[in-house]
C-alpha cells in the first residue's frame, strides 16, 4: 500500500477516475434527495464532559487521561426505539450518526480496535445495532458518520514536521488498513446503510494563495476507500465534509453550518455548487454538535422551519443535529423541536418532500419547489404590492391557498406569471400557494 500512497503532488485527491455511478447509486442519489430532511446525531464519551464533541482538542486533555473516560461510559437509559420514534416523529426520513468520531472512540463493536463501546465501556452494548435495527423497524433510512482523523492512534500521522516523507506514508498505509477494516464492519453488519458521511479531511489542507480555491495536500486513498464503499453496498452513497469542490466517487456535496452557495458560517472553501450530486446542509439545534450543558442558544421553530425551506428551495436536503445526554437521552429542547417540526411537515410535507427546486432560484420573498404538476411558493417575506411574479409563463389550471384551498388570483403574459396574495396572507412563517399545471 505505501507505494499507492507514494504518489506525487498531482496525483493526490483525484479521488476515483472516470467514476460512473452504478444504477444503484442512481437510484439511491434520487431518493435520498427525495427525503430532503434528517437528523444528525453526534453522541460518544465526550458527552461525559458536557462540553461538545471537540473538548479534548480544545481543553488540550491528554490522551493519556481522556482514554479513561471509556471505563465510566454507562448510558443506562438509552433506548434506541425511543430515539428513532422522536426522531421519525419529526418527519425526517433518515439519520446519520456518529460511529466514530475525531477522538477515536468507536461507538460499536469493532474488531478493528479495542478502544470502542464494547471492550472498553461497562455499557458492553452495540448502541449503533440497536439503532440499525430499530431504524430498519421504524422505516428510517441509517448513515453512518465516520470521522478520517484521529487524535489518539498511533498510527495517524499528526506530526507536520513528516508530512510527505516515507515515514507519514508508512505510518497512515497502516491507518488507511484499520479504516477500511471499520468501513467494512459498517457495511457488513448493520443491514443496508443509505451513506458513509466522512469528517476530517481539511486536517491536511494546503493554504491557498488568495483568491484560489482550497486544495488538499495529503493523499487519504480515496480511490480506495471509495471503491471499497461501492463494492460492498452499491447503493450506499459517500459524502465527505471536506468543505472543497467534489471529487470522483462521491455522490453528495456537504455544506457544513451554510445554505448551498452562501458560505455565512465561513467552512466553505470553495463557491462551487454541485449540479450533478445530491446537496446536503448540516446544522445545529442550538450551537453545539455534541452535547454541551452549557448551550442554550436553542433555535426557534420557525427558525428551523424556515432553514428546510431555504434549503429545499436549493434543492438541497437538511440535516439537523442533535447531541445526546450522557445518560442516553435526547434532550428533551431537541425533542421538543422535532416535534413542532414534524408537527408542521404532517400538514405541509407535501410541498417539501420528493420535490426538487430547479425551475427558479431563490427570490427576495421566498422559494419554490415543484413535483410532477404542482409548484408551490414559499413565501416568507410578503412583497410591498402584494404580488408575487414568476419570470416566466406557466399554462396553470388553478392556483390556491394550499392550507384552505381558497382560489387564487394569477396572470399569464408571454413573459411572466403573477399571483395576487390574498389579504390573509401570513408569512411569519411560510404561506404557501400551490400551482397545478
Amino acid at each position: 500500500m505505501a507505494s499507492a500512497l507514494a504518489a506525487g503532488p498531482a496525483d493526490i485527491d483525484e479521488g476515483i477516475k472516470g467514476y460512473q455511478p452504478a444504477p444503484e447509486t442512481v437510484i439511491a442519489k434520487e431518493q435520498f434527495r427525495d427525503d430532503k430532511f434528517g437528523v444528525f446525531i453526534h453522541w460518544g464519551v465526550y458527552s461525559m464532559l458536557a462540553r461538545g464533541e471537540w473538548v479534548m482538542n480544545v481543553e488540550k486533555i491528554p490522551y493519556s487521561e481522556y482514554s479513561k473516560l471509556p471505563g465510566g461510559f454507562y448510558p443506562s437509559k438509552f433506548d434506541a426505539r425511543q430515539w428513532i420514534k422522536q426522531i421519525k416523529a419529526s418527519g425526517a426520513k433518515y439519520i446519520t450518526i456518529t460511529s466514530r468520531h475525531h477522538d477515536g472512540f468507536s461507538m460499536f463493536d469493532t474488531k478493528a480496535s479495542d478502544y470502542d463501546i464494547i471492550d472498553a465501556s461497562p455499557f458492553k452494548r452495540d448502541v449503533l445495532k440497536e439503532i440499525a435495527d430499530a431504524c430498519h423497524e421504524e422505516g428510517l433510512t441509517l448513515n453512518f458518520y465516520y470521522s478520517l482523523l484521529d487524535w489518539g492512534r498511533d498510527d495517524y500521522p499528526r506530526d507536520p514536521a513528516i508530512a510527505h516523507t516515507e515515514k507519514e506514508r508508512e505510518m497512515y498505509a497502516k491507518y488507511l488498513d484499520f479504516m477500511c477494516a471499520q468501513i467494512t464492519e459498517l457495511l457488513t453488519n448493520y443491514g443496508p446503510i443509505g451513506c458513509i458521511w466522512f469528517d476530517g479531511d481539511w486536517a491536511k489542507i494546503k493554504k491557498p494563495e488568495p483568491g484560489q480555491e482550497m486544495v488538499i495536500d495529503f493523499d487519504w486513498g480515496y480511490e480506495r476507500i471509495y471503491r471499497l464503499i461501492h463494492s460492498l453496498q452499491p447503493s450506499c452513497l459517500v459524502a465527505n465534509n471536506h468543505h472543497r469542490i467534489p471529487i470522483p466517487g462521491e455522490d453528495i456535496q456537504v455544506f457544513e453550518r451554510d445554505i448551498p452557495g452562501e458560505n455565512n458560517a465561513g467552512y466553505g472553501r470553495t463557491s462551487h455548487v454541485s449540479t450533478e450530486l445530491a446537496l446536503e446542509t448540516c446544522k445545529t439545534l442550538n450551537k453545539s454538535w455534541g452535547y454541551d450543558i452549557k448551550d442554550d442558544n436553542w433555535k426557534s421553530v420557525p427558525e428551523l422551519i424556515r432553514i428546510l425551506l431555504s434549503t429545499a428551495g436549493r434543492n438541497a436536503n437538511l440535516l439537523l443535529n442533535v447531541g445526546p445526554q450522557p445518560d442516553g437521552c435526547i434532550p428533551e429542547e431537541s425533542v421538543k423541536r422535532l416535534a413542532e417540526m414534524g408537527k408542521w411537515l404532517s400538514a405541509n410535507g407535501e410541498t417539501i418532500f420528493g420535490t426538487r427546486a430547479t425551475m427558479l432560484k431563490p427570490q427576495k420573498w421566498g422559494v419554490l419547489t415543484h413535483k410532477d404538476n404542482k409548484i408551490f411558493l414559499h413565501v416568507m417575506e410578503l412583497p410591498e404590492d402584494g404580488v408575487i411574479t414568476l419570470p416566466f409563463t406557466l399554462k396553470a389550471k388553478k392556483v390556491k391557498d394550499f392550507a384552505n384551498g381558497a382560489a387564487l388570483k394569477f396572470k399569464k403574459t408571454k413573459k411572466d406569471f403573477t399571483v395576487t396574495l390574498p389579504d390573509w396572507a401570513d408569512a411569519t412563517v411560510d404561506y404557501i400557494i400551490e400551482i397545478t399545471l
